[in-house]
This record gives structure tokens, C-alpha cells and sequence, in this order.
């Protein structure tokens, strides 16, 4: 199975080697219509420390590193800012 990968902000980097990113989706209302922001935060491991807050990064699926951190920051492919 594929490993997902999202786009998002770095919302704080007060961790070592972990980033919260907030990722927001967008998407119809199935009733109303009215299209709605919704945004979720996710610890992302970030082994360098590279990025700080503000920064657009992309997360990859991994394997459980801690309680909460199951995604991994990408490197290679540096996000754009949207």
C-alpha cells in the first residue's frame, strides 16, 4: 500500500527533531453546498532540525517513531508556498 504524503505548515518546532505541521483540506459540504476549511495538526519527524515555524514542508507516512509521530518530513522535494 502507498504511503501517503500531505502538504502543510510548520506550526512549531519547539521539539527535538519533530516539526507540528497543520494540514488544511477543503471540500464541499455534501448538503449545504458551502465549500469548508478543515485543518488537522500532525508531529513529523525531522531528523536535521532543518525547518522552522512558518515553513511550507511535505510529510510522508512511516512506521511509528513515538506515541504520536507517524510521519516523516520530506527532504528531496521542498514544498511551494501555496
Amino acid at each position: 500500500m502507498p504511503r501517503r504524503i500531505l502538504q502543510g505548515t510548520v506550526v512549531s518546532d519547539k521539539n527535538k527533531k519533530t516539526v507540528v505541521v497543520e494540514v488544511e483540506r477543503r471540500f464541499t459540504h455534501p448538503t449545504m453546498g458551502k465549500t469548508i476549511r478543515q485543518s488537522k495538526r500532525f508531529h513529523a519527524h525531522d531528523e536535521e532540525s532543518r525547518f522552522k515555524s512558518g515553513d511550507p514542508v511535505r510529510i510522508r507516512e512511516c512506521r511509528p517513531l513515538s506515541k504520536l509521530k507517524r510521519w516523516e518530513v520530506l527532504y528531496d522535494a521542498p514544498a511551494s508556498k501555496a
